[in-house]
């Protein structure tokens, strides 16, 4: 009987070229024959955003350097967190990362490097773009049950990099160093056969740590519930949690507010009112004008749209080349970050001014790689605030 480990592909066959597309395999063999495997080449990656986006969170670095350490190759990369565009002020497209080196040395694992960052960064863009939606209200990411467990830490990270300020996943949560966030299920309070019961035994016998939210959609209509919780617990309380199923739910809008009113008049205004169940940026930003505080958002971070990204070679034995429809040359990327103007120039060129302001502009690409030697080490957490930061700036703006 085949069990779950059995479909999970492990470091070592993703390192070997074990997960790679089969032609890129069959080439191998073909390059390899021919006496052209350890070509020198410069490949570049870029991507395409998802649905209207004009703008995306770049992160899976560390994972991606995880795969290629040991190999001899140098790599440029934006740190992760960084904002990167699809294009630049003049229409070329924008690298993330640019890989140097033999051909044969990494070309079996352009297939897990795409997905790596693919997937990643297009968690990490809805995340932040979610995360500007609640207008600077705490989000948490609750969506690894809508993904597969063997990526759950996979996708609380990428999260995590994008701005949520916690994961309810406990894997996720211990490589980063957090504590995971969560409240109660339905289950629970289904089982223990009233709410009042759920609620006086969690608050008993919870741990002093864990945070007294209290889950308030299970029999009866939510305001009512709330001020149970709170008469129940009083100060101890510290929020409540509406899930209601849309199906049920109706003009969510009106009853955060309807809830936050008895709550408020009946003296409990401490009471925070946390939001979960189907969200999106779209609506995280209209329940947080309602007065919603907390956001549980799942399946929109976790199953975000992937960015598309592509790998291209842009040069062979030194020389500039290029397939149709791109741009030949290795390239580096700079940004004004006064006026957000991205310019794209080839390797080496001097650094350019900002067209608009005359100021200098700064080099997107780093280094992160030197001979298979991996230069960046960052903490989740610094990558996290890159991302609060640059994200902060580009929310309203749109292409140059």
């Amino acid at each position: 009987m085949i069990g779950l480990t059995d479909w999970i592909c492990n470091t070592s066959e993703v390192r070997s070229g074990g997960t790679a597309d089969v032609y890129l395999s069959r080439v191998y063999d073909v390059l390899e024959s021919t006496g052209r495997l350890d070509t020198r080449v410069a490949a570049e990656f870029s991507g395409d955003l998802p649905d209207d986006y004009t703008w995306g969170v770049y992160s899976g670095l560390e994972e991606v350097l995880g795969l290629l350490e040991g190999l001899k190759l140098d790599v440029w990369a934006m740190p992760e967190g960084e904002v990167f565009r699809e294009k630049d002020s003049y229409g070329i497209e924008e690298p993330v990362m640019l890989i140097r080196g033999s051909y044969g040395e990494f070309m079996r694992l352009e297939t897990a490097l795409l997905g790596v960052m693919s997937y990643s960064s297009g968690v990490s863009t809805v995340a932040a773009r979610v995360k500007l939606a609640a207008g600077g209200k705490p989000v948490y990411a609750f969506g690894i049950r809508r993904i597969h467990p063997a990526i759950s830490a996979v996708s609380d990270r990428a999260a995590y990099v994008g701005g949520v300020d916690g994961v309810s996943g406990i894997a996720g949560a211990k490589r980063m160093g957090l504590t995971p966030t969560g409240t109660m299920p339905h289950s629970y309070i289904l089982i223990e056969g009233s709410s009042q019961q759920a609620f006086l035994d969690f608050d008993r016998f919870a741990s002093q740590e864990v945070p007294r939210i209290m889950l308030v959609d299970t029999y009866s209509d939510e305001k009512f519930e709330s001020l149970t919780a709170a008469k129940l617990l009083g100060e101890r309380l510290q929020g409540v949690r509406l899930d209601t199923p849309r199906s049920r739910r109706g003009d969510f809008e009106q009853l955060v507010r309807e809830v936050r009113w008895e709550l408020d008049v009946s003296g409990f205004t401490h009471v925070k009112i946390m939001v979960s169940g189907g969200l999106d940026e779209v609506s995280v930003a209209k329940l947080a004008g309602a007065g919603a505080d907390l956001f549980g958002v799942g399946t929109s971070i976790a199953a975000a749209r992937p960015v598309d990204f592509s790998m291209d070679l842009c040069e062979v034995d030194g020389k500039r080349v290029s397939k149709r429809g791109r741009f030949s040359g290795a390239k580096q990327v700079y940004r004004c970050d006064t006026c957000l103007v991205d310019r794209v120039v080839l390797w080496g060129s001097k650094e350019p001014n900002c067209d608009k302001c005359g100021e200098p502009m700064r080099a997107l690409l780093i280094k992160v790689m030197e001979g298979g030697r991996v230069l960046y080490r960052e903490h989740v957490d610094i990558a996290r605030e890159r991302s609060l930061r640059e994200s902060a700036k580009f929310g309203s703006t749109t292409p140059s």
